[in-house]
C-alpha cells in the first residue's frame, strides 16, 4: 500500500477545525464501518462465510453461463439486480484510491475496505479473461427492472452484454482498467502475486481499450441506455486509466499519454439519453464521477506535477478551476448549488453521489496543497486554503450524518433517525430466513407498497439524498431519493476516514 505525507498534514488541519465544527461532529468511526458494510449488502454470487450481513444469501450463480464463461460475483450496482461494469468499476477505483490515500487512518476497517476491492477485481479478473474482450453488462436492465425480485430469486435473463474489436466499449473496459492499476497499488504489500496480475491485466485491457476505440452505447445499446449512458465520451476514461498506469507503474509511455491526450477531451461528443451527440459541455473540468473523470484527472496528477513547472499545465489549472467553481465564496463558483441547509446541489437525480466525489476530491487536493504550500486564488482577492477544504468538506459530511435542517441522517443505520423506506430489493423484501419460498416477478409488489419500514436494514447504504429545498420523502417510490448506490459510498470511505482520526474523542467504538 503506498505511504504518503498524510498523518502528518492531519496534525497541522486539526489545529484549524472550529468549535463550533467540533460541536456539529458525529462519529466517524462508526460511520466509516458503516460505509464498508453496505458493500456486503450489494455483494452478488456466493457469498462468504465472513460474510457480516447475513440476510443477503447467495444470488446469481449462472452468470456469464449465455456466453460460456464463468461471470459469478461482483456488486449490484443500486436497488436492483443488474451487475452494471462501468459504475462498478468506477467504485472499485474509487475504493482503492480511498485505501491508498487514507488507509493508514482507517485502522481496523483496513482489512474490511481491502476485502471491498478485491470483491470487485476477483469479478473483474473473469469479466476480462477472455482477450480483446470485455463483459460490459450482466444482467437484461429491461427485464430486470420490470420485476420486484429478490436478488436470491431472479428468474430474469442474466444476458451477458461484451464489447469485442468489432463492437468496442471504450470507457467501460479503460475504466476496469483503471480499477485493475488502482487496486494493484493496494496489495502491492500484502499480496504481491495478486498486485502483479492486476497490473498486468489493466495493461492489457487498457491496450485494447485505446486500439479498439468506440462507445459501448453503441456497442451493447440497451444494456448500457439508458441506465448507465455515457454522456461525456470515452477520452476521459482512457486518460484516467493512463493516469492510474503511470502512477502504478511509472511508464513514461503512460505520463506521455496523457500529456499528449488531455486536450483532446476539450472536444469530446457529448450525447444525450437516446445517443444521439449534443455539444460539447464547457464545464467539463468541474465534472466528477461514474461517468465524467475530468476532474479527478486534474487531481490525481497533480500530486506529481504540484512542484513541476515544466509538466503542470494544464493539471493545476484546471484543479484550481475545479475548487474555484465548488467554494460558495469563489467568484467563479458555478458548477454547483447549495440548498438552504448548505448541502451541494449539481443537476440530475441521486444528488449525494456528487456531494460524496467532490468532497473526496477537495480532501486530497487540499492534502497535495499542504504537502507543498500551496493556495488556490479564486480572483477577487479569495484565496483558498488547504484547511478552507478541509472545512468546507466537513460541512458536507455533517450534513450527510444528520447535521441538516431535519435533523436525517441519509446513512442507513447511522444516527436515530435515517430513511426507512430505501428502494432496494433485498432490503424491501423479506429475507429467505424469513420467507425460504420463492418470490416470482410481482410477488414482491406487497412488500413495496407496505407502509412500514423496509424487512432488512441495509447498513451503511447512503441514499440519493434530500431535495434542493433540503426536504426529503421517504419513500421507495422516489427513486432519485431512496435508492443507495455503490458509487455513493465508495469516495465517501476515504473521507470519512480521514475526519475519523482528525476528532478521535468523538469516535468510541460501537
Amino acid at each position: 500500500m503506498c505511504r504518503n505525507t498524510l498523518p502528518r498534514v492531519l496534525i497541522i488541519l486539526a489545529g484549524m477545525i472550529t468549535a463550533a465544527s467540533l460541536a456539529s461532529s458525529h462519529n466517524y468511526t462508526d460511520a466509516l464501518s458503516k460505509c464498508i458494510l453496505f458493500f456486503e449488502g450489494q455483494r452478488s454470487g456466493n457469498l462468504p462465510p465472513s460474510q457480516r450481513m447475513t440476510w443477503r444469501k447467495d444470488s446469481a450463480l449462472k452468470d456469464g453461463s449465455d456466453v460460456g464463461m464463468d461471470l459469478v460475483g461482483g456488486y449490484y450496482d443500486a436497488g436492483d439486480n443488474v451487475k452494471f461494469n462501468f459504475p462498478m468499476a468506477f467504485t472499485t477505483t474509487m475504493l482503492s484510491w480511498s485505501v491508498l490515500e487514507f488507509g493508514n487512518l482507517m485502522g481496523s476497517d483496513l482489512q474490511q475496505a481491502m476485502e471491498a476491492i478485491r470483491w470487485g477485481t476477483d469479478y473483474f479478473l473473469k469479466a476480462t479473461n477472455v482477450p480483446d474482450s470485455v463483459v460490459g453488462v450482466v444482467g437484461d436492465p429491461i427485464g430486470d427492472h420490470s420485476c420486484s425480485q429478490r436478488p436470491e430469486d431472479m428468474d430474469t435473463p442474466r444476458t451477458s452484454y461484451v464489447v469485442t474489436k468489432e463492437k468496442p466499449g471504450s470507457e467501460v473496459s479503460a475504466e476496469i482498467a483503471a480499477a485493475f492499476a488502482a487496486s494493484s497499488l493496494v496489495f502491492k504489500d500484502s499480496d504481491n502475486n495478486y498486485s502483479t496480475l492486476l497490473l498486468n491485466r489493466s495493461m492489457q485491457v487498457f491496450e485494447f481499450a485505446d486500439k479498439y476505440r468506440g462507445s459501448y452505447n453503441d456497442s451493447i445499446g440497451e444494456g448500457a441506455c439508458p441506465f448507465y449512458c455515457d454522456f461525456s465520451g470515452y477520452m476521459d476514461e482512457l486518460l484516467w486509466g493512463a493516469s492510474w498506469l503511470y502512477k502504478a507503474t511509472g511508464a513514461a509511455d503512460y505520463w506521455n499519454y496523457v500529456r499528449e491526450n488531455i486536450d483532446k477531451m476539450e472536444s469530446t461528443v457529448i450525447r444525450n439519453f437516446n445517443g444521439d451527440p449534443v455539444s460539447y459541455i464547457n464545464g467539463a473540468v468541474t465534472e466528477f464521477g461514474w461517468d465524467s473523470k475530468h476532474s479527478g484527472i486534474n487531481v490525481l496528477v497533480s500530486q506529481w506535477v504540484m512542484t513541476d513547472p515544466n509538466n503542470s499545465s494544464p493539471f493545476i489549472l484546471n484543479a484550481d478551476k475545479f475548487v474555484c467553481s465548488i467554494l460558495p465564496e469563489s467568484p467563479t463558483q458555478k458548477s454547483v448549488t447549495y440548498s438552504p441547509g448548505g448541502l451541494l446541489f449539481k443537476p440530475g437525480g441521486s444528488n449525494l453521489q456528487h456531494s460524496t466525489s467532490i468532497s473526496y476530491l477537495l480532501m486530497v487536493y487540499a492534502g497535495y496543497m499542504k504537502a507543498t504550500n500551496k493556495v488556490v486564488n479564486c480572483g477577487n482577492n479569495v484565496v483558498i486554503t488547504p484547511d478552507r477544504l478541509v472545512n468546507f468538506t466537513k460541512g458536507q459530511v455533517d450534513y450527510i450524518l444528520g447535521s441538516n435542517p431535519l435533523g436525517m441522517s441519509y446513512m442507513v443505520g447511522f444516527g436515530p433517525q435515517f430513511p426507512q423506506k430505501i428502494h432496494h430489493r433485498g432490503s424491501v423484501l423479506p429475507s429467505l430466513d424469513q420467507h425460504p419460498q420463492h418470490i416470482d416477478c410481482r410477488g414482491g409488489d406487497v412488500y413495496w407498497q407496505s407502509q412500514g419500514p423496509n424487512l432488512n436494514l441495509l447498513t451503511g447504504a447512503i441514499v440519493g439524498g434530500p431535495a434542493e429545498n433540503d426536504t426529503f420523502q421517504d419513500s421507495r417510490y422516489n427513486v432519485p431519493q431512496s435508492e443507495p448506490t455503490t458509487y455513493i459510498n465508495a469516495p465517501f470511505v476515504g473521507v470519512l476516514a480521514y475526519f475519523k482520526s482528525l476528532f478521535p474523542q468523538l469516535n468510541p467504538r460501537k
